[in-house]
């Protein structure tokens, strides 16, 4: 499943930074702590990352949880802020319904922002919107750049690269949870600017485990407007209840290739 929110949640900033544009007319960690343990290569790390994501992805039949949108914009016309929060059902390969249980603040921002965000993820469920926003080699290259030990146990960071400027995709880093091989966590930037009226724009995700899946925990995107000014958006996702699901496939038997020369590939130079 994580393959899939993955890419709807980047999806989700870019429109974002899209809409709140039109209104106008993450800090990158220190050097990566290495621990003596045995690595997989780039190659077969990223074969078991999209393995796992496309086994949760087939597993994950439906689900419901709460959401609260949080937007504040600093810019052209002056200073807005807007709240929502959202009830999401989901059901597997290509439903979501969104029922809005409250909203306040600028309406402006909740009509042209946050319910555009509604639109946009529903969007995000066609079958071309996934095969191009995909987290695999057809649309990225990948690079293999430290082993960290977190609070949540170990992760391998890696550097994607996009292999084209699309909207869709992004550059920066993601962190691998070592024994699901799931993204747990991105700091990036869009591969391209959804809107000219933006001139920078950056997105941090989170994911958390819920039963055998990993799901959104938290989105936060800052962009920089052209014309002067700032659009923050917070996502925070709650009360997730899987409510129909397969056993999750276990990763196929391959023999594993320890990277010899991980050590020199611990100190990569800022993505930005």
């Amino acid at each position: 499943m994580n393959i899939f929110t993955f890419r709807h949640e980047f999806i989700i900033s870019c429109s974002l930074i899209l809409v709140l544009g039109h209104l106008s007319t993450a800090q990158q960690p220190d050097t990566v702590p290495v621990t003596n343990q045995i690595y997989y290569d780039t190659e077969q790390l990223v074969d078991n990352l999209i393995e796992m994501n496309l086994h949760r992805l087939q597993a994950l039949r439906a689900y419901e949880s709460n959401r609260t949108y949080r937007v504040e914009y600093h810019g052209f016309g002056g200073a807005r802020t807007a709240e929502m929060a959202v009830k999401v059902k989901y059901s597997a390969p290509r439903s979501k319904e969104f029922t809005v249980e409250s909203a306040s603040g600028s309406k402006l921002l909740i009509d042209r922002v946050l319910k555009k965000l509604l639109e946009a993820e529903k969007e995000a469920l066609d079958e071309e919107v996934q095969r191009r926003s995909a987290l695999n080699r057809d649309n990225y290259d990948f690079t293999l750049v430290g082993f960290e030990d977190t609070a949540f146990g170990p992760m391998y960071v890696l550097v994607v690269e996009p292999k084209k400027k699309d909207k869709f995709l992004y550059r920066g880093r993601i962190w691998v949870d070592a024994s699901d091989f799931a993204v747990t966590r991105l700091v990036a930037e869009p591969a391209k600017n959804p809107s000219f009226w933006t001139k920078k724009s950056e997105i941090e995700q989170e994911y958390r485990k819920v039963d055998d899946f990993w799901l959104p925990e938290r989105n936060h995107s800052l962009s920089s407007i052209r014309l002067g000014g700032r659009a923050d958006l917070t996502i925070e996702y709650n009360d997730y209840q899987i409510t129909s699901a397969a056993p999750v496939e276990k990763l196929s038997l391959k023999e594993s290739a320890p990277s010899a020369d991980f050590g020199l590939a611990q100190q990569p130079g800022e993505f930005r």
